[in-house]
């Protein structure tokens, strides 16, 4: 049978430095709505991003078990694991087989029930209009340019940090920012007074 591996075993606390592995259970309640909110930009599914998310946080624990992991910036790191594990995901495409979402139908006769005369209510309903719109076109997207898309306006990190991140030059970066950009205007153009 399988050693588990959280909580740590005895051998397994011994084979990592003693401080990472008392810290990583605070660490990682503290970094765990980051990174699931990431993993749900990334993947548009909040099952999906709950497993990634476990994923992730299983990734880090064994890579620092593994021993030899630079740990300069560890919400660095950690968002390059969160990052690469929903990059896999989205290529494989394999568990959107499982994927369980209400037809149009159901959907249009669930907002006609909740459709609400107050002023809150509706200005709620229509900001989760624009959610979903911007979802979807996300969704849209290449799994590259959606990756430096997120990582730039939701994550808040520089063209140099996503090309460091993603493996790319500054250029690629940028010619996927263009193109993500480009994409979105085209999709949500009658959002800001375009025609489509």
């Amino acid at each position: 049978m399988a050693e588990p591996l959280w909580p740590p075993s005895v051998a397994q606390q011994e084979a990592v430095e003693p401080g990472l592995i008392r810290d990583f259970g605070p660490w990682m309640t503290a970094e765990q709505r980051r990174i699931y909110s990431l993993c749900q930009r990334f993947l548009q599914d909040r099952d999906e991003a709950d497993s990634a998310t476990q994923d992730v946080f299983l990734k880090a624990f064994q890579a620092l078990k593994r021993g030899g992991t630079d740990l300069e910036d560890p919400a660095r790191w950690l968002t390059r694991i969160a990052v690469n594990t929903c990059l896999d995901r989205l290529r494989s495409r394999k568990w959107q087989f499982w994927r369980r979402r209400p037809s149009s139908e159901d959907e249009q006769t669930i907002l006609t029930m909740a459709a609400s005369t107050a002023p809150e209510a509706e200005d709620r309903y229509f900001a989760g209009q624009i959610g979903e719109r911007l979802n979807i076109a996300l969704e849209r997207l290449s799994p590259r340019q959606r990756a430096v898309f997120t990582l730039r306006h939701f994550e808040d990190l520089s063209l140099e940090e996503i090309g460091d991140m993603l493996g790319l030059d500054v250029g690629t970066v940028k010619a996927h920012m263009f193109r993500a950009l480009a994409k979105l205007r085209t999709d949500l153009r009658d959002l800001y007074g375009g025609s489509r």
